[in-house]
């Protein structure tokens, strides 16, 4: 258990938590939202003890291990398969212990320390930390080469990977699908439901968290909520409450103004005097509501380019790759106005190649790439980033773009990015990823495209953003092609998907969850034939096999019913829940003092009706988790 005790924390003379009480049971699953700037990242800091409370106290469970991702790995020229189990190091320190021992030949010691290496699960941990690498997108060729092999995303991935293997009872990832492909999104996804200790995760990618969390942490201008379900559920319960605290905040202020009223009328005279100062001193001590800002603070439309052209873009027998090695070949499409295609494929296919050559940034090896007349093409990736001159302002980008263009116009435009005030003279050198990649875009929104290439657009960006973005594509006329692992996004911005994958690239019959059994499919393909590869496998006894599998099936059955029985429970105490928590909105419950007994029963009522929902939901999961593993078995079999 994790307990927020009035926390507080500020930096820089910028308060980030105020007064926080909040608690986290034992293994729930946390995301944690809110803008850029707001604390996340501190808060795993105070977590972690690198930064000190200003008030109050976090509180943990005794002997509560912690595992975290580090900003750096340093063993550059270790095998990575390494790298990843030096994230255990109890289980290092038997294995150099053990090795001690056999060359002093001290067989009682030595027998000793298998005894602890496998209380470790030491004869696993490397199969194990290999089905974490594969996982995450590496090829068993891949796991002996040096980390210093690997480019800075893929290092990401290798430090994944080893916080992963980590015996922990708690994790704190921060942004941990930056970097990832859609196929190792997917997997980090299943790996991290399966995760039995208590997760704090950092992330601005609603479908990963409304798969993973139970619960979300949102920062709310310096105060802690913790909200119980996935982000869709906050997102619907947080907009209820801005709607009410809105028409609480409208009825406050009409009160303010008669009171104000009537103190302007009478404060003067004799004998309304005595009123006047009573309001007065009501005025004073009524809470102030603050306007909600329930609105993003990015708005902005992609412009289309006036002039179109049909096709846009063509690539005929093309072969795509690097000097003399294909990895794409007979390559034939054509992209059409309005065309909304998204990229499907296994990491290493070929996406970014494909991408790279439609924007002719990459000669094709063989076959023709066809431009239309008006093609006017926007491109992003993550590398345009780099190639932003760090020493000019957001307003310094765009006036080089259009020397012509008013002041005005460009503060206004730049304003529906994010960037405001003295914001837009600021040097680019200064920016955080984020505040880099909204430039990038704007950018290409000001040139007017009428084809966007987008390579992972969403890296960097905050909820909001993205949400923004989302809405800009969705009203973009031109022809959008997009590699994301953002779900939210393809679902919401394109229409079609095509798959690259074993050197072609092909339409994809199909949306993203037939995606996902797709990937399933083609793994559990692989493994077979790697199976049948191998030597031969021993006779089964079918009829064994199958009396097993009945009896297995006969096991599962009341599982069955005590998971759907609990699935109702839960239902109807939530239907409960929720009409009490709507009688609990009525204001005269906490104004009128005659119905205070009625406020307390409805209060008892409420944490009787919670405690009966998280018993019925421990119950529906226990079951859950129960079933997928004799599933699991009965496949295996």
């Amino acid at each position: 258990m994790i307990a927020f005790r009035q926390l507080a924390l500020q930096r820089g003379g910028t308060p980030l938590i105020t007064s926080a009480d909040v608690r986290i049971n034992d293994g729930s699953r946390v995301g944690i939202v809110g803008p850029n700037g707001a604390g996340k990242s501190s808060l795993f800091k105070l977590l972690l003890g690198e930064l000190t409370p200003d008030q109050g106290s976090i509180d943990y469970t005794n002997g509560l291990r912690m595992a975290h991702m580090a900003q750096e790995l340093d063993a550059l020229d270790r095998p990575i398969i390494e790298v990843v189990m030096d994230g255990d190091p109890a289980l290092r320190e038997v294995e150099r212990s053990l090795e001690v021992a056999r060359e002093a030949g001290d067989n009682h010691r030595e027998a000793e320390l298998h005894g602890h290496f496998d209380a470790l699960d030491g004869y696993t941990a490397r199969s194990r930390a290999e089905q974490l690498l594969m996982g995450l997108g590496f090829t068993q060729p891949q796991l002996r080469a040096p980390l210093s092999d690997f480019s800075g995303g893929w290092r990401m991935r290798v430090n994944l990977a080893k916080t992963l293997f980590m015996p922990s009872d708690l994790m704190l990832l921060d942004e941990p699908t930056n970097h990832l492909d859609l196929d190792a999104l997917l997997w980090l996804e299943q790996w991290l439901v399966r995760y039995e200790g208590t997760l704090l995760l950092i992330s601005h990618d609603r479908d990963f968290l409304d798969a993973v969390c139970n619960h979300i942490l949102h920062f709310d201008h310096g105060t802690l909520v913790l909200y119980r379900g996935g982000y869709s559920t906050f997102e619907r319960t947080r907009a209820e409450q801005i709607a009410q605290r809105e028409a609480q905040r409208v009825k406050q202020e009409a009160r303010r103004a008669e009171i104000e009223q009537f103190v302007a009328r009478f404060k003067a005279k004799a004998t309304k005097a005595r009123q006047a100062q009573s309001r007065l001193k009501m005025l004073e001590r009524m809470e102030d509501i603050a306007a909600t800002r329930a609105d993003s603070p990015f708005q902005f439309t992609l412009p289309c380019a006036d002039k179109t052209s049909h096709p846009l873009l063509a690539l005929d027998h093309a072969e795509l790759g690097y000097a003399d090695t294909a990895i794409l070949s007979q390559v034939r499409l054509t992209l059409a106005p309005g065309q909304r295609i998204g990229l499907l494929g296994p990491n290493g296919a070929g996406k970014s190649t494909l991408i790279k050559s439609l924007t002719g940034d990459q000669a094709l090896i063989n076959g023709k790439r066809v431009e239309g007349e008006h093609l006017v093409l926007g491109y992003f990736a993550q590398h345009q980033l780099e190639a932003l001159d760090i020493k000019a302002s957001p307003f310094m980008h765009i006036q080089r773009l259009s020397p012509g263009a008013s002041d005005q116009d460009i503060r206004n435009f730049l304003g529906g990015f994010g960037f405001k005030g003295d914001d837009i003279f600021s040097e680019v050198g200064k920016f955080s990823g984020g505040e880099k990649a909204r430039l990038a875009l704007s950018l290409i929104a000001w040139q007017r495209p009428n084809l966007l290439l987008l390579d992972e657009p969403t890296n960097h960006l905050d909820l909001d953003m993205r949400e923004a973005l989302t809405e800009a594509l969705a009203a973009f006329e031109g022809a959008v092609v997009i590699v994301s692992h953002d779900r939210h996004l393809l679902n919401a911005s394109v229409d079609e998907f095509w798959c690259v994958a074993d050197g072609r690239v092909t339409a994809f019959d199909g949306n993203l969850e037939d995606y996902r059994q797709w990937l399933k499919q083609r793994e559990m393909t692989r493994s077979t034939a790697d199976a049948s590869s191998g030597a031969a496998e021993p006779r089964v006894d079918k009829k064994a096999a199958r009396k097993a599998a009945a009896e297995l099936r006969e096991r599962m059955r009341p599982l069955r019913n005590t998971r759907d029985k609990a699935e109702k429970t839960m239902v109807a105490l939530q239907k409960d829940l929720d009409a009490l928590e709507q009688s609990l909105g009525d204001d005269t419950l906490y104004t009128d003092s005659r119905r205070k007994d009625e406020l307390n029963r409805l209060l008892a009522r409420q944490g009787e009706l919670k405690t009966q929902l998280d018993a019925s939901e421990q119950a529906w999961l226990d079951a859950e988790e129960a079933l997928e593993a004799y599933a699991d078995t009965l496949d295996a079999s």
